[in-house]
């Protein structure tokens, strides 16, 4: 036996036990409230039961603990099991934490701003770094085992921020490159859909994300990649490109099917009846499916030979199914024309047999307009009469001087342009023009009668029998000189005066108040005069004198 004394070897004894220092220990007792250990030292140990929840223990066990105190009020050692535990994996986080290594965990609750986790001790993970995308129950988490990157410890707080995002987006990236070596374009892949946009579909292939674009996703027109795909969808792509420096790749979901436009031009030939389905509806047309892929439009201009359609949805409906007439095709833009109204006969073609020109018609005024009246021949075919062609002897500056919308007027075809679709009316014509026989009527030297219908500074209008207009030259008035029209006559005044010109081409009457007892040969010289007065400003025709009139007047006035 050793010289050494049995007080040497617990004084030695004595001195290997530091306060804070991690030692063995052996289970003596084991009571309802606490566990006694023996740790060599003179007086044993008391570790609360619950310490021990988890574990089971018997006599006799040996245990490492924490050594708190050498001795307290009572004289006993104080000693902590958990401690003991924290302080080792304190070790072995800080450890880990300067190589870089990732540590497995259990969450243990959800907390303000994330969620707490048991890496052996308490650690935090913000909900920012719990995965790629943020998660919306953090509750699902608890209770589940992960693996986590310390980002942050302080040792003085014994605080430990955690990451589980940072190892996911690690390991993705390790999957990205793997996937980026081993992929070529003309591969079909199998992807979930992780995110969808306007534009199109991003879809994770094990780590790599792909764009699936919308123009790629079905042959037949998409107004949101949502009416295919849903989020979390499983989907079977084509890899259309890779871009292996920029990690990018192109997917394609059509290209696994048929190209429904390969053959287009042999399925529907121009001209061929077509039946579809209105699949939408705009201001401009119709879109109708031929067959999945496949659609076209009908222009609102197509719908119908004659009726008046300003918006397509006043005469059909999305899903209706309707026929149509195949007009054009262009293959490399994918679009097909077509027509409803070629379905039925274009009521022109044969205009010119149902209205020969000359034909005289009763129909009602549809429209005015400042240069015409269009009045409805038959639903959706109107003819135009001009305002020049209404009277023979009025100047009309709107047709509403003669016209109402819903008047029934008689008219006649005065001309047919079948490709422009304009029929032109006559409302004049049905008459003879008074001023093919005006010679006939009137006469120089002839006394007539009317009533002031217009002035004008150079003179007065006079409506004469039969609706012609003579005109009276200011200097026709009076022997005397006169400086103003207005003083010596006005509109609606009664006028009687000799007939001094009549001009057939020029459609002119020239009449004389001052002459009226004049002899034949006086009116001849008149008449010279009023003729002298044609190339002056001072006389302009009778079209033209409206222009200068100085006072408005109507029919009816």
């Amino acid at each position: 036996m050793s010289t050494q004394t049995l007080a040497e070897m617990i004084a030695a004894s004595f001195r290997e036990l530091h306060e804070g220092s991690i030692v063995k220990g052996r289970i003596l007792e084991i009571k309802p409230q606490v566990v006694l250990v023996d740790i060599g030292y003179k007086s044993e140990g008391a570790i609360p039961s619950n310490e021990f929840e988890d574990e089971d223990i018997q006599v006799g066990d040996e245990i490492e603990v924490l050594l708190e105190k050498l001795e307290n009020d009572e004289g006993m050692v104080v000693l902590s099991k958990e401690k003991a535990a924290y302080k080792q994996n304190w070790e072995k986080i800080a450890s880990v934490f300067r190589d870089g290594g990732l540590v497995k965990g259990k969450v243990k609750s959800v907390v303000k701003g994330g969620l707490m986790v048991n890496v052996g001790v308490e650690a935090f993970l913000p909900g920012s770094q719990i995965d790629i995308i943020p998660p919306k129950d953090l509750n699902e988490y608890v209770g589940k085992v992960f693996e986590f990157k310390i980002v942050k410890i302080n040792d003085d707080r014994k605080n430990i921020v955690l990451s589980r995002r940072e190892v996911i987006e690690a390991e993705r990236a390790e999957q990205r490159q793997k996937f980026l070596e081993g992929v070529n374009p003309g591969d079909k892949v199998i992807g979930v859909v992780k995110n969808i946009t306007d534009f199109g579909v991003f879809v994770d292939l094990n780590g790599m994300d792909g764009l699936l674009h919308i123009t790629d996703m079905s042959w037949g027109r998409l107004n949101h990649p949502t009416e295919l795909v849903g989020i979390g969808q499983r989907l079977e792509v084509q890899i259309l490109e890779v871009n292996r420096e920029k990690e990018r790749v192109s997917l394609g979901l059509k290209q696994l099917q048929n190209n429904p436009w390969e053959n287009i031009e042999g399925r529907y030939p121009v001209g061929q009846n077509v039946r579809g389905k209105v699949t939408k509806l705009v201001a401009y047309g119709a879109f109708c499916e031929l067959e999945e892929g496949v659609e076209g439009l009908i222009h609102v201009s197509e719908l119908s030979w004659t009726k008046r359609i300003a918006r397509p949805s006043d005469v059909l409906t999305v899903g209706q199914e309707i026929n149509a007439v195949v007009l054009g095709i262009n293959k490399d833009e994918r679009k097909i024309s077509l027509g409803v109204r070629q379905l039925d006969t274009n009521p022109w073609d044969d205009i010119d047999v149902r209205y020969p020109i000359g034909t005289v018609i009763t129909r009602p005024v549809r429209n005015l307009t400042a240069y015409g009246a269009f009045v409805e021949l038959e639903e959706g075919i109107d003819g135009m009469i001009h305002v020049s062609d209404l009277s023979w002897t009025r100047k009309i500056n709107h047709p509403s001087e003669m016209l109402k919308k819903g008047q029934e007027v008689e008219a006649t075809v005065l001309g047919i342009d079948k490709a422009n679709q304009r029929i032109s009316l006559g409302m004049k014509q049905l008459d003879t023009d008074p001023w093919s026989v005006i010679d006939t009527r009137f006469k120089v030297g002839d006394v007539v009668k009317g009533k002031v219908a217009k002035i004008a500074s150079f003179g007065a209008f006079v409506e004469l029998e039969g609706d012609i207009d003579g005109l009276v030259h200011i200097s026709q008035l009076s022997e005397d000189h006169v400086a103003k029209v207005k003083d010596i006559i006005n509109v609606g005044d009664e006028v009687e005066a000799r007939v001094i010109k009549v001009d057939k081409v020029e459609r002119r009457i020239g009449l004389s108040v001052k002459a009226m007892n004049y002899s034949e040969a006086d009116i001849q010289k008149e008449s010279q005069a009023f003729e002298a007065l044609r190339p002056s400003t001072d006389l302009v025709g009778l079209e033209q004198a409206f222009k200068f009139a100085s006072e408005e007047w109507h029919p009816g006035e």
